[in-house]
């Protein structure tokens, strides 16, 4: 209990210090975590332009386990493989999430089966829910009445949104079959057409929005 409080104490500090930083989280077990290197510096300019917002435009790399976390009110996550965390990591990230943290994993493409795997170590005691349409992440800053956009094709199974929730918080969103970070990446990189890159920012800002509001 006391980790947890001294833990708490530096996130609130640092949320009040620095607000609008934002992170990516270098986990283990062999997936590409620093995949899609210019999709979150452009969900950053995206969102500094259009819901006010003054993060870094630098995110910073931090490890699961790092006291270093507690400085980020928000973390995303992707990759396509593997995924691990250590007991100190699930134990660590456990408390960055109940202290206020959030952290929004993208599924790039095969993550879905792994990263379940290791969510269950960080709380075996919950389940990923889908989000309905109505939630509030999907008209925080832009609609979407029809919930997760769909951005790129992978096994043509819709898109879908999980949550992790603490007393009615969302504590972590899973984005899935969706791949908003593809849609993030510059133009030239996937060749997506502007109207779904938009609704890919569109979405990411809305999902920053939410976490930096709740």
């Amino acid at each position: 209990m006391k980790k947890l409080l001294v833990f708490f104490l530096i996130f609130t500090t640092a949320h009040v210090l620095q607000a609008q930083q934002v992170a990516v989280l270098k986990y283990g077990g062999g997936g590409d975590w620093y995949g899609n290197p210019t999709a979150l510096p452009n969900l950053i300019e995206f969102c500094n332009q259009h819901i006010n917002t003054s993060i870094d435009l630098s995110p910073q790399p931090v490890e699961p386990g790092s006291t270093d976390i507690f400085q980020y009110p928000f973390v995303h996550m992707t990759g396509h493989g593997n995924v691990y965390f250590t007991p100190e990591d699930a134990q660590n990230l456990r408390d960055y999430l109940l202290g206020g943290g959030f952290l929004h994993i993208d599924d790039n493409y095969g993550m879905n089966e792994f990263i379940r795997r290791e969510l269950k170590k960080v709380f075996p005691d919950k389940e990923l829910e889908e989000l309905p349409a109505s939630h509030p992440i999907f008209s925080s800053a832009f609609n979407f009445p029809n919930g997760l956009p769909k951005i790129h094709e992978h096994d043509g199974l819709r898109p879908q949104a999980f949550g992790i929730f603490e007393n009615d918080r969302l504590l972590c969103i899973f984005t899935f079959e969706s791949d908003l970070g593809d849609g993030w990446e510059d133009q030239q990189v996937h060749n997506d057409a502007q109207e779904v890159r938009l609704k890919a920012l569109q979405m990411g800002a809305n999902i920053v929005k939410f976490a930096f509001s709740n």
